[in-house]
């Protein structure tokens, strides 16, 4: 997981949310405002998120310090559209951790469960997170965090993340 440095020591590892932190994407919470909601329309516009460039910015400079996992709450059936859109701007080659498929759990339930998983092989640096409920419940389970506030937050993507556990 983790690339020796000169020396023959491991890198520590800073974690990186993709919505709200890289990836903008507010031009696809219409399909998840009202009732019903299009999660498969949802998540099809992902291709077409703008890059949020504070967050590309902070990514590549945490890239040279520590190695890069990406943790997102898609699922995993978008593993192919997110990979392309990560290497489309500049962040592929890292591995990306997705929601496993029907898992609803809220956003902060299902992150905190994969940095334990991760923290058991890799020494976790750092989680970069837009969402204030995960920034709280991984600060409560002991990992140092940075909250992204460089885009928005709608109320449509916290009901989402965290009633809905899709994202």
């Amino acid at each position: 997981m983790t690339a020796a440095e000169p020396g023959g020591t491991a890198r520590s590892v800073a974690v990186i949310d993709i919505d709200g932190v890289v990836a903008d994407v507010r031009h696809r919470l219409r399909h998840v405002e009202g009732r019903p909601k299009d999660w498969d329309a949802f998540f099809a516009a992902a291709v077409d998120d703008p890059p949020l460039e504070p967050g590309i910015t902070r990514v590549q400079e945490l890239s040279r310090e520590h190695d890069l996992v990406f943790l997102t709450g898609r699922p995993e059936r978008c593993r192919s559209d997110t990979v392309a859109w990560l290497t489309a701007h500049g962040l592929g080659g890292w591995p990306v951790r997705m929601r496993r498929e029907g898992d609803r759990r809220p956003a902060r339930a299902t992150k905190v469960s994969e940095l334990d998983r991760l923290s058991r092989s890799a020494v976790v640096a750092l989680v970069v997170d837009d969402d204030p409920a995960v920034c709280a419940a991984l600060r409560a389970a002991g990992y140092q965090v940075e909250q992204a506030d460089w885009m928005t937050r709608p109320a449509a993507l916290d009901e989402a993340q965290e009633r809905d556990g899709r994202t």
